[in-house]
């Protein structure tokens, strides 16, 4: 059975998650929207920040607790709390209109977290604008670096075979792992499509859902799966936008550098859960390109700063997997490989052409040296620690 180094931790308190020190700070000053994926620790996040575990304290609001609806819609607040955490509000049509009103007339003497299952920048549904009293962050599952700052080979073992995600990662168990995953799924079509978005055909979405997975790790072809599923290619890709939306998937696009004749209108596919990818090599890829995706949202929710995260591919095939942008330059690139092989020789290829400073090829064995080329060739493990991947 493979555990992660935490679970020594005593289960009784909530683990420290990485976005805790900079939501505190934040919080005295403007409020605070929270988004993520379904069951990826937000609540739990939420409720360290008030100083307790339990879920009915007063100052925990969820929209979806049919007692707290209504003193919500009738903007009665608890009056003796100085943080509250206003949870899944953004399933009410105008909740930015409640929110604003919340924040406008309390404020001075109250601080508001939001928090959501889904894009709270994405689900405005005409409510009156926020601009300037927020400030979003994206919480993400445990990375190699957020597990321990000396992450060992059995947590990324663990990482790889159990996901990121908080309860079936510290539960260490198989069993434990399917059915939360299988329960997971199902919530987030039938519970929050249904409160979200106006889909008929929560069927035919499970079945695009049962597709993707293969298709992770490779230029994703919306025509391929709209012709499978037999609906319009512009459903299909509406479809793909509602489970990004909700945290499901994400695509990443080309980078076009001026030399090559690079591709401009593909797409790679991603999981927030990777342990959905069975594969080994795809879901590594696809573990690889969400710690680097944290990394953005890391960068561009506490700095500022504007992050992309993209591929790189030619009309000729050749491919890196992933480059880094900020502030519209790249920084850096990295291939994957599970094994430890020779550097690509796409690398080189697209060194002698494109402005990316460095490159890298992580894999999951043991060898770390810099190859003939000047390619950084390292376990992953001491890609992160050196790159301070959060």
């Amino acid at each position: 059975m493979c555990r992660v180094n935490l679970l020594m931790a005593s289960k009784s308190k909530p683990l420290p998650r990485y976005l805790a020190a900079p939501i505190t700070d934040d919080l005295q000053h403007k409020m605070v929207f929270l988004g993520g994926p379904r069951q990826v620790g937000k609540t739990t996040l939420a409720l360290d920040l008030l100083g307790t575990e339990k879920r009915r304290h007063p100052g925990h609001l969820n929209w979806d607790d049919p007692r707290a609806r209504p003193e919500l819609l009738h903007g009665n607040l608890p009056g003796d709390e100085s943080l509250l955490v206003l949870d899944e509000i953004h399933k009410y049509p105008r909740w930015r209109n409640l929110v604003k009103g919340f924040y406008d007339t309390q404020g001075d003497h109250v601080s508001f977290l939001v928090a959501g299952s889904a894009r709270l920048d994405h689900y405005r549904k005409g409510g009156d604008s926020l601009q300037g009293r927020y400030h979003h962050y994206r919480l993400h599952p445990f990375s190699l670096g957020e597990l321990n700052a000396t992450a060992s080979k059995g947590d990324l073992e663990a990482l790889m075979q159990f996901g990121g995600f908080p309860e079936p990662l510290l539960s260490g168990e198989v069993r434990a792992w399917r059915r939360w995953q299988r329960e997971r799924l199902s919530r987030v079509v039938y519970e929050d499509l249904r409160d979200l978005e106006n889909v008929r055909q929560v069927a035919l979405i499970e079945l695009l859902l049962e597709a993707l997975p293969e298709r992770v790790g490779s230029p994703l072809s919306v025509k391929s799966l709209s012709e499978d599923l037999q609906v319009a290619h512009a459903t299909t890709d509406r479809w793909l936008g509602i489970l990004e939306n909700m945290y499901v998937c994400f695509r990443i696009p080309p980078f076009g550098a001026p030399r090559i004749r690079a591709v401009k209108k593909e797409t790679k596919l991603y999981f927030w859960d990777w342990s959905q990818v069975r594969n080994q090599g795809e879901c590594f890829e696809n573990l690889v390109a969400c710690h680097l995706l944290k990394y953005c949202h890391h960068l561009e929710d506490t700095e500022g700063y504007r992050m992309e995260l993209r591929f790189l591919r030619d009309t000729d095939r050749r491919e890196i997997d992933f480059v880094v942008l900020q502030n519209q330059k790249p920084r850096f690139a990295v291939e994957c490989k599970s094994g430890e092989k020779s550097p690509s020789a796409a690398i080189d290829y697209f060194r002698q052409r494109t402005e990316i400073p460095a490159f890298y090829q992580v894999h999951l064995g043991k060898r770390d040296y810099v190859a003939h080329d000047g390619t950084r060739v390292l376990p992953f493990g001491i890609f992160c620690r050196e790159m301070a991947l959060p």
